[in-house]
């Protein structure tokens, strides 16, 4: 399919520009594990707290790591003018989004992985449902990914996008992370049936961002 094919264009250009920038690796992740640390020294004295708010945290740090990693990807781009040359390549909207919503994705997960691993080492937490675990992760991540590329666009050029993509994102994005945080807390106490709703839930959102997106990510494009 044409959608997929361009799709697959797009995740190309993103991952051989992240090789190029090292934003992810270089900034991204350093960021999210800062994040992390500073939230081990506020609740420190408390390590029952600190453990039991260990999903909300670590959702905290995907969700500002995130803000980080849209500003400094698009401000590159819309340097760059890559705005309008996606307006003048010819690809389909749709596939121009879902190949930033997978690039965005990949990206992500890596630093989840990253930060899991953190809150494992710096808190002594672990998680007893490893799948639910997982796949909280992946729709979680498509729900962000589908949020962040659809309002980065959009702000890519404001001159006010560092202040602007925060603002539109947060409200939007509410749902997600109350759904992850909720699907997480259940995998780190062993209740998983009650994870699995929320899981649900949370595809159900995620599936509807990336349909809207498709839908409306032509018309926010032609704007940028």
């Amino acid at each position: 399919m044409s959608i997929l094919r361009d799709a697959g264009l797009i995740l190309g250009k993103d991952l051989r520009l992240e090789m190029r920038t090292r934003v992810i690796a270089g900034q991204v992740v350093p960021f999210g594990l800062l994040v992390l640390v500073l939230f081990a020294f506020a609740l420190d004295p408390d390590r029952r707290v600190l453990s039991e708010a260990t999903p909300g945290l670590f959702w905290l740090a995907v969700l500002f790591s995130t803000l980080l990693a849209l500003q400094r990807a698009f401000e590159v781009e819309a340097g760059d003018g890559v705005p309008d040359a996606l307006r003048l390549s010819g690809l389909d909207p749709a596939g121009i989004f879902l190949g930033k919503v997978a690039g965005l994705v990949v990206h992500m997960l890596v630093l989840e992985i990253v930060l899991l691993a953190g809150v494992t080492l710096f808190y002594g937490t672990t998680p007893h449902a490893a799948l639910l675990l997982v796949v909280t992760c992946l729709a979680a991540t498509a729900g962000l990914a589908a949020v962040g590329s659809l309002y980065g666009i959009l702000s890519a050029g404001m001159r006010v996008r560092d202040t602007l993509l925060p603002l539109l994102m947060l409200p939007v994005v509410a749902p997600v992370l109350i759904s992850a945080t909720q699907a997480f807390a259940a995998a780190y106490r062993q209740a998983s049936g009650s994870g699995w709703r929320w899981f649900g839930l949370l595809v159900v959102f995620a599936l509807l961002y990336l349909v809207i997106g498709m839908v409306a990510f032509e018309s926010l494009l032609e704007e940028s």
